[in-house]
Protein backbone atom coordinates (compact mmCIF):
# COMPACT_ATOMS: atom_id res chain seq x y z
CA UNK A 1 0.00 0.00 0.00
CA UNK A 2 2.97 2.44 0.64
CA UNK A 3 4.46 1.99 -2.70
CA UNK A 4 0.83 2.57 -4.28
CA UNK A 5 0.56 5.76 -2.15
CA UNK A 6 3.87 6.79 -3.29
CA UNK A 7 2.95 5.75 -7.13
CA UNK A 8 -0.12 8.10 -6.84
CA UNK A 9 1.53 11.48 -5.26
CA UNK A 10 4.25 11.38 -7.61
CA UNK A 11 1.55 11.20 -10.40
CA UNK A 12 -0.46 14.84 -8.72
CA UNK A 13 2.65 16.20 -7.40
CA UNK A 14 1.74 16.62 -4.14
CA UNK A 15 2.99 15.07 -0.82
CA UNK A 16 0.15 13.94 1.27
CA UNK A 17 0.97 13.82 5.24
CA UNK A 18 0.70 10.29 6.30
CA UNK A 19 0.22 8.29 9.57
CA UNK A 20 1.87 4.72 9.90
CA UNK A 21 -0.65 3.09 11.96
CA UNK A 22 0.33 0.01 14.30
CA UNK A 23 -2.05 -2.46 15.49
CA UNK A 24 -0.71 -2.07 19.39
CA UNK A 25 -2.84 -5.04 20.53
CA UNK A 26 -2.09 -7.34 18.33
CA UNK A 27 -5.16 -7.84 17.25
CA UNK A 28 -6.27 -10.50 14.05
CA UNK A 29 -9.57 -8.22 13.59
CA UNK A 30 -7.14 -5.23 12.87
CA UNK A 31 -4.89 -3.51 10.22
CA UNK A 32 -1.67 -1.94 11.34
CA UNK A 33 1.52 -2.89 11.51
CA UNK A 34 3.30 -5.22 14.41
CA UNK A 35 4.51 -3.08 16.69
CA UNK A 36 8.13 -4.71 16.11
CA UNK A 37 8.51 -3.98 12.32
CA UNK A 38 7.78 -0.07 12.72
CA UNK A 39 11.30 0.93 12.01
CA UNK A 40 12.04 -1.55 8.77
CA UNK A 41 8.42 0.18 7.31
CA UNK A 42 9.47 3.84 7.83
CA UNK A 43 12.55 3.26 6.64
CA UNK A 44 10.72 1.89 3.36
CA UNK A 45 8.78 4.80 2.83
CA UNK A 46 10.89 7.82 3.86
CA UNK A 47 13.06 5.59 0.52
CA UNK A 48 9.88 5.57 -1.68
CA UNK A 49 9.27 9.22 -0.63
CA UNK A 50 6.08 9.32 1.86
CA UNK A 51 5.55 12.26 4.34
CA UNK A 52 5.17 10.32 7.26
CA UNK A 53 4.70 12.59 10.23
CA UNK A 54 3.74 9.85 13.26
CA UNK A 55 2.49 6.89 14.24
CA UNK A 56 -1.64 5.94 14.85
CA UNK A 57 -3.00 3.28 16.68
CA UNK A 58 -6.58 2.28 17.78
CA UNK A 59 -6.19 0.53 20.73
CA UNK A 60 -8.45 -2.89 21.91
CA UNK A 61 -12.41 -1.94 22.61
CA UNK A 62 -12.09 -4.32 26.21
CA UNK A 63 -9.36 -3.00 27.81
CA UNK A 64 -8.28 0.50 29.84
CA UNK A 65 -5.92 2.10 26.62
CA UNK A 66 -3.77 4.24 28.76
CA UNK A 67 -1.08 1.75 28.81
CA UNK A 68 -1.21 1.18 24.94
CA UNK A 69 -1.07 4.97 25.00
CA UNK A 70 2.02 5.24 27.10
CA UNK A 71 3.67 2.80 24.50
CA UNK A 72 2.37 4.40 21.67
CA UNK A 73 3.87 7.70 23.07
CA UNK A 74 7.39 6.14 23.42
CA UNK A 75 6.96 4.20 20.33
CA UNK A 76 6.27 7.51 18.92
CA UNK A 77 9.60 9.53 20.06
CA UNK A 78 11.60 6.77 19.34
CA UNK A 79 10.49 6.83 15.68
CA UNK A 80 11.43 10.68 15.58
CA UNK A 81 8.41 12.03 15.04
CA UNK A 82 6.43 14.87 16.23
CA UNK A 83 2.79 13.96 15.37
CA UNK A 84 0.62 11.12 16.75
CA UNK A 85 -2.99 9.91 16.42
CA UNK A 86 -4.90 7.98 18.82
CA UNK A 87 -8.31 8.66 20.59
CA UNK A 88 -11.80 8.50 20.13
CA UNK A 89 -14.79 9.91 21.73
CA UNK A 90 -14.95 7.27 24.20
CA UNK A 91 -11.08 7.81 25.04
CA UNK A 92 -9.78 11.06 23.60
CA UNK A 93 -8.74 12.98 27.31
CA UNK A 94 -6.90 9.64 27.92
CA UNK A 95 -4.78 9.98 24.69
CA UNK A 96 -4.49 13.60 25.32
CA UNK A 97 -2.56 12.76 28.27
CA UNK A 98 -0.02 10.85 26.55
CA UNK A 99 0.77 13.68 24.11
CA UNK A 100 -1.95 12.47 21.56
CA UNK A 101 -1.63 15.53 18.73
CA UNK A 102 -4.86 14.12 16.53
CA UNK A 103 -7.89 12.75 17.79
CA UNK A 104 -10.76 11.26 16.38
CA UNK A 105 -13.87 12.39 17.88
CA UNK A 106 -16.57 11.68 14.63
CA UNK A 107 -19.50 10.05 16.90
CA UNK A 108 -19.71 13.07 19.75
CA UNK A 109 -20.24 15.26 16.42
CA UNK A 110 -22.15 13.37 14.22
CA UNK A 111 -23.89 10.72 16.35
CA UNK A 112 -23.25 6.49 16.73
CA UNK A 113 -23.00 4.87 13.66
CA UNK A 114 -25.26 2.11 12.54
Amino acid sequence: MAKKIADEQNKINKKIKIFLQVNIGDENQKSGINKNDINQLILYCKEIGLDLIGLMCIPPVNIDPENCFDEMNQLNKNSGFNELSMGMSSDFLKAAKHFSTYVRIGSSIFGKRY
